[in-house]
């Protein structure tokens, strides 16, 4: 099912004994477009402490309840490493976070016989392939981004600007990030439209930009997404059909 990720800011989370905390933001990868991480606001009963939870512990999602739960206890979450959510994720935090969680790393090599979760991700292994390998403390090693910190690029079509990061469509079953939402206000008023990170060409961290191969007027005649509408499969469908891409299911 494809969702639009901003809801899931506020989502309650529920570990086996216990509510946790709400959903504050999320980190993905910027080369697989995978969420690797939902930011979790604890609340009171951890004073406030921000914990990372990754998707693969999420057993079930409700769009309606706005409610995840997930394959862990309040025990296990209080003593998972620290985190501040206020800077780049590193290489080195992630192996600490996946070795005390027995989590295999996702950046492996796939033919090391780890099982992939859809989208990347991968199942809790019992080994965890070593409990993750020694990697270096340098944060550029990372490829995490959070919503929050992308939210507002500027979009730049292959002729010329067209507006800029809104927010992300979501597919819950994989976690993977299907489209991003382009806001046009600045040059098309009002309209918002949907763009696959396949035709992403560049992301430029410094100058807050991210390039699509895709022309000015190919946007501008796109079909509109409506936030309060749902992604369909036939809104997709003329959606690469107006683009004269392959789409993703093929």
């Amino acid at each position: 099912m494809l969702k639009d990720a901003a809801q899931l800011k506020g989502f309650s989370i529920h570990a086996k004994d216990g509510e946790l905390g709400a959903v504050d933001d999320f980190f993905f990868d910027d080369q697989t477009w995978t969420i690797r991480y939902l930011t979790v606001e604890t609340g009171g009963w951890l004073s406030g402490r921000s914990v990372l939870i990754s998707p693969v512990s999420v057993i079930h999602t409700d769009w309606q309840l706005r409610r995840l739960d997930v394959a862990l206890t309040k025990d296990q979450i209080e003593h998972s490493p620290d985190i501040d959510a206020h800077r780049p994720v590193s290489r080195q935090y992630e192996a600490e976070y996946l070795r005390y969680y027995g989590y295999a790393p996702y950046w492996s090599d796939p033919l090391s016989g780890i099982d992939y979760y859809p989208g990347g991700l991968l199942m809790p292994s019992m080994t965890a392939v070593a409990l993750a390998p020694e990697v270096s403390a340098n944060p550029q090693d990372s490829h995490l981004r959070s919503n929050s910190g992308v939210t507002g690029y500027r979009i730049a079509a292959s002729d010329g600007d067209i507006g800029h990061v809104a927010g992300f469509i979501v597919d819950d079953a994989s976690w993977t990030i299907r489209y991003i939402e382009a806001a046009t206000k600045n040059w098309l008023p009002g309209k918002k439209v949907l763009m696959s990170p396949a035709w992403i060409s560049r992301i430029s961290w410094e100058d807050f930009a991210v390039d699509t191969t895709l022309t000015r007027e190919a946007i501008r005649t796109a079909p509109e997404y409506v936030e309060s509408s749902p992604v369909t499969r036939e809104y997709e469908d003329a959606l690469y059909n107006h683009y004269g891409q392959p789409p993703y299911w093929t």
